[in-house]
């Protein structure tokens, strides 16, 4: 006969078998096939047979290597220069181009180059277009986390509190949130539209004119920025919820303590709000994270990666090359190494945030 321990968790599990089944088709095995994927070089549609080839398509996307360019030299053996006065170098594809005294330098490309005194430093990768996604998704993780996480908790500070009226506050920061992400893109790609587009006008008017318009989708030097602020700004709200869910579990007594030994708004936030708010903020950065590496719709609909793959992101790479190209390996690879990357910084957040 079942016990009533035996019964409550069979009735558990029997409730938790549509969250986990479904979580399993959609989820975990999707990864599994994709790591599978990416040790062969499956097509999307190919009359030919999938092969295996083991680590090469990671070897493709991860690979680098550093050079260093030498001038050319006369017959006294000094450096040449050219008309204006700079170094004349050999044509770097002489080395990358079946180069049997570089072999590894076969197939890369430049990525980017300094110079140091005569000599030319270059660093080469397997794939370039792949290593601006992942410097772009770095970069768009290491300023929209942190900015919008204290953007929102500035803002759950200020609508928590007893007013009238406070509820339309709430309402309006949240908005942005529950719109679709696809309208929010087309919405700011007026904002930002060059010449006469709403942002150019403002700065104009608040400048009295000497503000020149700008593109800013278009220049590659704006265009990775501009989709930061309107990633922001759409986010803020959604995060400013979940702050603020933390900040009403914190024991209205402790704040009563504080006013009476004469604690500062300062004080009562460094010694009462911020550690009462120490779970709520693991939460929120492991999800503004996750939700920053996923970023996609707003590339896609905006700026397609571009000017000048400015705005290459790794998940627009994986669905770029998986369905665009038709690269499956190519794509299961990026996803793979989205998973490990993604995976390692949520176990580093939760290290560094851990009870001590």
């Amino acid at each position: 006969m079942a016990s009533k321990l035996t019964r409550s968790n069979s009735s558990g599990w029997l409730m938790a078998f549509p969250g986990v089944a479904l979580m399993t088709l959609f989820i975990i095995l999707p990864f599994f096939l994709a790591f599978a994927f990416s040790l062969t070089n499956q097509r999307l549609a190919s009359p030919n047979a999938a092969e295996y080839v083991g680590f090469e398509n990671y070897s493709d996307l991860l690979g680098l290597a550093y050079f260093t360019l030498e001038p050319k030299r006369d017959t006294a053996g000094e450096a040449m220069r050219d008309a204006d006065g700079a170094y004349e170098y050999p044509r770097l594809r002489t080395f990358t181009r079946n180069n049997p005294d570089y072999p590894n330098l076969k197939g890369k490309r430049e990525w980017f180059s300094w110079q140091s005194g005569e000599n030319r430093k270059v660093v080469l990768a397997s794939d370039v277009v792949f290593m601006k996604a992942l410097v772009n998704t770095v970069k768009f993780v290491l300023f929209v986390a942190p900015i919008q996480a204290a953007l929102a908790l500035g803002l759950a500070l200020l609508i928590n509190q007893k007013l009238r009226g406070i509820n339309i506050f709430r309402t309006v920061y949240f908005m942005p949130v529950v719109v679709s992400i696809v309208v929010v893109s087309l919405l700011w790609q007026f904002i930002y539209s060059p010449g006469d587009g709403l942002l150019n006008n403002v700065l104009g008017w608040l400048s009295f004119g000497a503000f020149s318009p700008q593109d800013w989708l278009g220049n590659p030097n704006t265009a990775l920025g501009s989709i930061m602020a309107m990633s922001i700004w759409q986010g803020v709200g959604f995060h400013m919820v979940i702050w603020l869910a933390g900040l009403q579990n914190i024991s209205p007594t402790l704040y009563e303590a504080g006013d009476i030994e004469g604690a500062s708004k300062w004080q009562a936030f460094r010694f009462i709000t911020w550690p009462g708010l120490r779970n709520t903020a693991v939460l929120i950065l492991i999800v503004i994270t996750m939700q920053a590496f996923a970023l996609f719709a707003q590339i896609d609909v905006m700026t397609n990666g571009g000017p000048l793959d400015s705005t290459q992101v790794l998940v627009f790479q994986a669905v770029e090359r998986g369905y665009g190209k038709q690269d499956i390996s190519g794509g299961s690879t990026i996803s793979v190494i989205l998973f490990v990357i993604v995976l390692s910084i949520s176990l580093v957040q939760r290290y560094l945030t851990r009870e001590k």
